[in-house]
């Protein structure tokens, strides 16, 4: 593996420059970062943010933290929200759940279904199975739709009428453009592990099928049966293409859901920990002697603790930034597309 094989591989975990020397890091932090890299930089930046205004008002903020009780205040209405936030985030992933425990005969629909739409996939591709993989799904759609696009091409004939043809070449060249946003490069791509998956759920479809209907309504008279098959042959893809896209869409949110869950139960125990110590600290008068950047060990203790009990709020930030992204982004599935 080369270097530069390493550095892409990095690229959940750090912002890499894409396409050139530009880094993208409002696409990275939507998209293409690991959810625990975004949580990271989330903490770093309210760390950081606290001691510099604690550098700032150094005396003010030591006199704020020394003479109310406004900090065991709002640390106790913080453990609070970490604790609702834990029972609301497992109601969640429990009602994800319910979705696999159904009855046999919905067991079975769905196996049936499943096994149906490998074989059409299968036949598309031309091939005795179907992909399992978003890669290999993308990669083989892309040339099951290239090849059918040029066999549309050379099923016209010289008789055929000058419009007619300038129709179809130009709703050829419309799917190859609509196909060319699937077979996009890897550097280009993104995120390591899910910019394959965005590629596939950011593909939009549905000016093709307008176009083909149209032909289709416009020239009705001069289509003959080898044309109409190629049609045929083309939307059976285009359809395909979306179901698999949709299902992309259901397989992403629950393997998000299952992360976030997974996350925010790991990182909400030690906070619930950090601040009900911090509570019963502040109210005995205990705090650990660390002076950090010149600052009163009051002030760096407090920004510690504030840093750790948001942790799980920031936990939930940058999971919902993507899946928030990911749901606006992909609602061309309908008979209208938002722009």
């Amino acid at each position: 593996m080369s270097l530069a094989d390493r550095v892409y591989g990095l690229r959940d975990w750090v912002p890499v420059p894409v396409g050139g020397y530009r880094v993208r890091l409002f696409r990275w932090v939507l998209l293409d970062a690991d959810r625990r890299a975004v949580t990271g930089a989330l903490l770093t930046v309210t760390f950081a943010a606290t001691l510099g205004v604690s550098y700032l008002w150094t005396i003010e903020m030591q006199q704020l933290l020394t003479e109310t009780d406004s900090v065991q205040t709002v640390l106790t209405q913080l453990l609070s929200g970490i604790i609702l936030l834990v029972s609301i985030v497992v109601s969640i992933n429990s009602i994800v759940l319910t979705h696999d425990i159904t009855s046999l005969t919905a067991q079975k629909d769905r196996v049936e279904g499943t096994t149906d739409f490998r074989r059409a996939v299968g036949q598309l591709v031309g091939g005795e199975r179907g992909p399992t993989t978003p890669e290999r799904f993308l990669e083989q759609v892309v040339t099951a739709m290239q090849e059918r696009t040029r066999a549309l091409e050379d099923s016209l004939s010289d008789g055929e009428p000058e419009e007619f043809v300038e129709d179809v070449e130009s709703f050829a060249d419309l799917v190859d453009d609509s196909v060319g946003s699937l077979d996009a490069p890897t550097e280009q791509v993104g995120g390591a592990d899910f910019g394959t998956l965005w590629v596939a759920l950011n593909a939009n479809f549905g000016e093709v099928t307008d176009e083909l209907a149209a032909i289709r309504l416009r020239h009705a008279d001069h289509i003959e049966d080898v044309h109409e098959a190629r049609f045929d042959a083309l939307l059976e893809g285009v359809e395909l293409f979306e179901t698999g896209r949709e299902y992309f869409k259901t397989l992403y949110y629950t393997r998000e859901i299952s992360a976030f869950s997974r996350t925010l139960l790991v990182i909400s125990l030690p906070a619930v920990l950090v601040t009900a110590w911090t509570i019963l600290a502040l109210d005995a008068g205990s705090v650990p002697r660390v002076w950090l950047f010149g600052l009163p060990p009051l002030q760096v203790f407090i920004a510690t603790t504030f840093t750790v009990s948001l942790a799980p709020y920031l936990t939930l930030t940058a999971y919902v930034l993507r899946t928030a992204t990911v749901a606006r982004h992909t609602t061309s599935s309908g008979p209208f597309v938002l722009d």
